[in-house]
């Protein structure tokens, strides 16, 4: 990763993440490197809708939940570099996490 603010491309990137038992994201492995989710800053949790209408997804009865897209923003640490804002994305019934973005926190 590069300093200052990067923006993944429209497909985004996959990226590992390694999550605590409550579900919150501890460990991003992206680019070779791991980074650490700083445990003294507030982590930001929230779902947003799909545009279902767009995806032309079909899927039986009881598929489950295929429109709301999970989102963590998280700060991190990585070995010799200074603090980063971190916004994961899930897509609906993913097992997959997406890089959303990356930003610098100064």
């Amino acid at each position: 990763m590069t300093i200052g603010s990067e923006a993944p491309a429209k497909n985004h990137i996959v990226v590992q993440v390694r999550l605590g038992p409550a579900g919150n994201p501890l460990a991003i492995r992206h680019d070779g490197r791991i980074w650490l989710v700083d445990p003294d800053t507030d982590s930001q949790h929230w779902f947003a809708r799909d545009s279902w209408w767009d995806t032309r997804r079909n899927a039986a009865v009881g598929s489950g939940d295929l429109v709301s897209v999970e989102y963590w923003r998280v700060q991190v640490l990585g070995s010799h570099s200074a603090l980063r804002t971190v916004t994961l994305r899930r897509e609906p019934l993913a097992t997959q996490w997406l890089l959303e973005s990356i930003d610098d926190c100064s």
